[in-house]
């Protein structure tokens, strides 16, 4: 049987990659901040996202760009509170949450969310908040600037999962996330990408988030972010063949379209 993940009733095996769909419900965010701020244009951006063939779909309602500055837990819950109910309601795939707040992924949890994606490492007050609830839990490393960011980004995971043990969280429900973009080198960046086999762990859902990233338009002269697609399939597409399991993207056709390839191509790499 394939390893799987587990997303409070969903069970993903790991045999296939997974793209999930980025919907920011911000003014803010670097890429596409203030295009579905309007809960009804949220609404209809997962909707489509989900006939575009998403398999998971991650709201955030705080922008976590380099440089951002956080807004209050309360004001993060509006921006949710405003979308969620609605899009768990119309759409069948799960829904994730992106928060940092312990208290907003409670909150989300009672309304019916599948996972929480937090960007800060998942301490122990997050795990916690959410160790009752069967949800999923992506795990990132938001730190970097180490002599070996391999053995730093594994070690990280390494000890997150004892503490996620602690709290009776079982490894089917993580997903570790090694933090592309956040707290990072360049060259860090781009050796994680490269290099998933060096920080994943046997039988932990894995995912890679270089969707528009300036790691992917460093090395191609710094495109506006709406022109990385290309440097974005690159980046999945290799860290999908070195074992990477999720995608986080925006553009969800292209990107299912290019992991369907690297999945099919995976198979015939010795």
């Amino acid at each position: 049987m394939a390893d799987t993940f587990l997303a409070r009733g969903h069970v993903l095996p790991l045999d296939r990659p997974y793209i999930m769909g980025i919907l920011n419900v911000t003014p803010d965010s670097f890429s596409d901040g203030d295009r579905y701020f309007d809960p009804s244009a949220a609404l209809a951006r997962a909707k489509e996202m989900e006939a575009q063939g998403a398999d998971i779909l991650d709201v955030g309602g705080q922008s976590t760009r380099p440089g951002y500055t956080a807004i209050p837990q309360e004001e993060e819950w509006e921006r949710l509170e405003a979308v969620l109910p609605a899009v768990l309601r119309e759409v069948r795939v799960p829904v994730s949450v992106d928060t940092f707040y312990p208290w907003v992924a409670q909150k989300a949890l009672e309304l019916g969310a599948h996972i929480i994606n937090d960007v800060s490492g998942f301490p122990n007050e997050m795990m916690e908040a959410v160790a009752g609830s069967g949800c999923g839990c992506i795990v990132m490393c938001p730190t970097g600037g180490v002599p070996d960011i391999f053995a730093h980004v594994k070690g990280f995971f390494e000890e997150r999962l004892a503490a996620a043990q602690r709290y009776h969280i079982q490894k089917e429900r993580l997903c570790f996330d090694p933090g592309v973009g956040f707290g990072k080198t360049l060259e860090e960046n781009l050796a994680l990408i490269a290099r998933v086999d060096k920080t994943r762990l046997p039988g932990i859902a894995y995912l890679m988030a270089a969707s528009r990233k300036r790691v992917t338009g460093a090395p191609c002269g710094d495109p506006p972010f709406e022109e990385r697609l290309p440097a974005t399939l690159a980046a999945h597409t290799a860290a999908l063949l070195g074992g990477a399991d999720l995608l986080r993207v925006h553009d969800v056709a292209a990107s299912r379209q290019a992991a369907q390839m690297a999945a099919a191509l995976k198979k015939h790499i010795l």
